[in-house]
């Protein structure tokens, strides 16, 4: 942790919050799962008088911790969190429900002449915060039911590979087994008969009520991401990881459908309590899902312009990355 040298982050708030005429600023911190991104949200917080705000589809549901690695009680009474703890594990939240939530929780937050800092590995939350939403239909109960059906019948990776016929762009970006978002872009599909992806082709983009400056915490080499991936998921399961689960099958009535239970990690540890799968099994198989989330979230990334990159295994992120953001917040 770099230590605090001087005052002038905390000044330049003060200062800047006479002018009307002055753009409020808000930081986005990105990047795949494990690359520290909670760690240096904390500290640009508590250097740049800030408050965090989650852009994590798991952190929005109640007694989900451990598998989530939400914010411990220490850390959010060190720095002030928001969109954490929204919703019970039965319920859903959606990309149009967070950019609501969070564009309500930085005017908030600049009201109190703070630094909102948004934070989380959603991508498609960032997606619909800074492109926008298209107005896609509502769910179709019919549908999905026999959407579902096909994949009891078929599986996930067959109609992964019928989603890659009509909706190419959407497909590339799922994995064969993200039963969720590809059950979503078929229903859309057999809805309209256009692919998911062509609703995202040609929206004008927001106005957003505050200038964005975004980072995005990417990894010089995949190997020593996995290998945090897999050193995380231990600490997990040694922290209590099936025990949450098995409290949360007692206290709520979930099942496997639920995008809760889809969650990284969730969904190994039910198998594992259901005995489908072993002790080493459950281990292999949530290390193997949290890499296939990494390799799905630097996809995302890939393409998206007008993010500054730093390497998260570089021991003097946390510094180049003050320093970079001194030099954003001195342009307003």
């Amino acid at each position: 942790m770099i230590a605090l040298k001087d005052a002038r982050p905390q000044r330049f708030f003060a200062a800047h919050s006479m002018p009307s005429s002055v753009p409020r600023t808000v930081l986005a911190i990105l990047g795949p799962t494990a690359s520290g991104k909670s760690s240096l949200a904390l500290e640009l917080a508590q250097r740049y008088h800030g408050e965090i705000v989650s852009m994590d589809s798991a952190l929005v549901y109640r007694g989900m911790d451990i598998g989530t690695a939400k914010p411990t009680r220490d850390e959010q009474a060190a720095v002030p969190h928001h969109l954490i703890d929204l919703i019970e594990p039965t319920a859903s939240y959606s990309a149009a429900r967070f950019v609501r939530d969070c564009l309500a929780a930085c005017a908030t937050i600049h009201a109190r002449g703070k630094l909102p800092i948004i934070t989380g590995g959603t991508m498609l939350y960032y997606k619909a915060l800074v492109d926008g939403l298209d107005d896609l239909p509502e769910s179709d109960l019919t549908i999905r039911a026999t959407i579902e059906a096909e994949a009891a019948t078929h599986g996930w990776p067959h109609l992964h590979a019928e989603l890659a016929k009509v909706d190419p762009p959407t497909a590339a970006r799922l994995h064969s087994t993200d039963a969720q978002r590809i059950s979503r872009a078929l229903e859309v599909f057999r809805m309209t008969a256009r692919p998911l992806s062509a609703f995202f082709a040609h929206r004008p983009k927001p106005t957003l009520p505050f200038r964005l400056i975004s980072l995005s915490l990417e990894p010089s080499d995949r190997a020593a991401l996995h290998r945090r991936i897999e050193q995380r998921f231990d600490a997990m399961l040694k922290a209590g990881l099936l025990d949450e689960v098995r409290a949360l099958r007692e206290r709520y009535p979930l099942n496997l459908e639920l995008p809760s239970m889809r969650c990284v990690g969730y969904r190994q540890a039910w198998q594992h309590l259901d005995s489908e799968l072993d002790a080493t099994a459950l281990r292999e198989t949530g290390i193997a899902a949290t890499r296939q989330l990494a390799k799905r979230q630097l996809t995302w990334l890939k393409p998206m312009q007008g993010v500054e990159r730093f390497d998260c295994l570089d021991p003097q992120t946390t510094a180049a990355a003050q320093s970079w953001l001194n030099e954003r917040l001195q342009e307003t």
